[in-house]
């Protein structure tokens, strides 16, 4: 979708941070024809440092509308079981999505592949190149880096992290707290094979997490209630055996560990994601405990939330107020998200009278099968739905899955290159001047839903049997 042509200063948007989300949102803006420079205070190499291990449903969904899904389904390996806790184990078999699984591969996998995505529609990359504070003003932000040239832009994404330069810039408190003290982080080679995927289990007062790199390596993440020690305290290969011997019964005969490190996992969340012209996404907004895998998910989501209300309003498509929603849509998952995280967290490591209640709930998982849709759909992201405007359809701001559509194509097919789609029973004329912003769609069954779905996937608008005056509303106020 490509939009016209401006000053740079006054259609640019300035992305701070490299990782997923950063990555996706810098790539579908510049894919959209808008000017993006990505700042990144560190060099330019491939990393095996982070901690994200798993694309869920949702994200591989946001994904696979950039036409990348495959790309990473190639490198990854699915899992249809997900272990959580006390043995509970749910089958993601029966999610409602085209990717019934979760994708385990490292976090830097991602990275390579949003970061070609990017950089072919031409995101302009700045590595080295440290943010040290920004001022704005009605037309603009201006952006301090360290050593350069200030820069301008009409708006800037923070998406650097729990230590956020933007956030600290414009002034947002990040109130939380440490959830998970001295964890232990350990990449290592194993004398056996582990017989899962994903191996996992808290036992007593010891946790431990494994998952392969892909390259005989196996992320180790564990943690001790009783070992409560500063970050900085180095880190011993037989306190990592010891721990995960505790957990899972076995260390799995580790040995050369390549890399081991000690962290807090924090609790926090951003009360405002948008500041002015400055807009928080991904960690830079919440951060919340490694449980459930929802930390990368939930970023790239932010970031298919916003890139595309930041190309409706840059493109004169849509008014400043669309980015409003932002906040309103996206600020209420990621209170979930740490709620739900944190649950897992706590009953993973229940004891005492925490162990009947943790029971109690497994009970109700294994046998109410709207309680299993609630927590697949948190943990996946497929649940999450948008506030909708009274009266309106039942589906309006719910997500939409991967219709079937008549020809034999997929709506997520359809959703590339960010544009709305608009599914109909039957043909649709909506004329060329809608063409880039636009894709009209047949269901293949034929049924009478019209849905107007936003480029990230959810319903703008819907109607049974709608007229064409009633379509063409809907078009005016969302497309234009």
């Amino acid at each position: 979708m490509n939009g016209p042509t401006a000053a740079p200063e006054t259609s640019r948007v300035i992305v701070v941070g490299s990782g997923p989300t950063g990555l996706l949102l810098a790539g579908d803006l510049a894919g959209a024809g808008v000017p993006v420079t990505l700042l990144e205070k560190r060099p330019h190499k491939t990393s095996n440092l982070s901690r994200a291990f798993a694309l869920h449903a949702r994200a591989l969904e946001q994904l696979d509308a950039r036409a990348v899904a495959d790309d990473l389904e190639a490198v990854g390996r699915p899992l249809t079981l997900l272990n959580l806790f006390g043995g509970l184990t749910l089958d993601l078999d029966g999610l409602p999505s085209h990717f019934r699984h979760v994708l385990v591969l490292p976090q830097y996998e991602v990275e390579k592949v949003l970061e070609r995505r990017a950089a072919e529609a031409g995101v302009d990359f700045r590595f080295e190149s440290e943010v040290t504070g920004l001022t704005q003003d009605a037309d603009g932000v201006t952006v301090h880096v360290k050593g350069a040239e200030d820069l301008r832009a009409a708006y800037v994404v923070g998406t650097d992290g729990m230590r956020s330069a933007v956030r600290e810039a414009v002034g947002l408190p990040f109130p939380g707290r440490s959830a998970i003290r001295s964890v232990v982080l350990a990449d290592v080679l194993l004398d056996e094979t582990p017989g899962t995927l994903i191996t996992a289990a808290a036992v007593g007062d010891a946790f431990a997490f494994l998952a392969p790199f892909g390259d005989g390596y196996y992320r180790v993440i564990c943690w001790h209630r009783d070992r409560d020690v500063p970050d900085h305290e180095p880190v011993d290969l037989d306190e990592v055996r010891e721990i995960t011997r505790l957990a899972l019964g076995r260390d799995f005969g580790m040995h050369e560990a390549r890399w081991m490190s000690r962290f807090h996992s924090d609790e926090r969340q951003a009360p405002r994601y948008r500041v002015g012209r400055v807009f928080l996404a991904g960690d830079a907004a919440h951060v919340h405990t490694p449980a459930g895998g929802q930390g990368m998910n939930t970023g790239l989501q932010d970031a298919a939330n916003l890139s595309w209300k930041l190309t409706a309003v840059l493109h004169g498509h849509a008014g400043p107020g669309l980015l409003d929603t932002y906040q309103a849509e996206r600020h209420p998952v990621g209170r979930s998200v740490l709620r739900s995280s944190g649950a897992i967290v706590r009953l993973a490591m229940a004891k005492g009278w925490q162990l009947p209640v943790r029971a109690a709930l497994i009970t109700a998982l294994g046998r109410l099968a709207p309680v299993r849709r609630r927590v697949m759909g948190q943990i996946t992201g497929v649940g999450y739905r948008y506030p909708a405007p009274r009266g309106a359809h039942p589906f309006t701001g719910a997500r939409v899955p991967d219709l079937a559509l008549a020809g034999g194509g997929r709506l997520y097919e359809a959703l590339r290159g960010g544009r709305f789609v608009l599914v109909t029973p039957g043909p649709y004329d909506a004329g060329e001047e809608r063409a880039d912003r636009l894709a009209v769609a047949h269901w293949a069954s034929g049924r009478g839903t019209t849905l107007l779905v936003r480029p990230d996937g959810y319903a703008a608008w819907a109607a049974e049997d709608a007229r064409g005056a009633d379509i063409e509303s809907a078009l005016a106020a969302h497309v234009g």
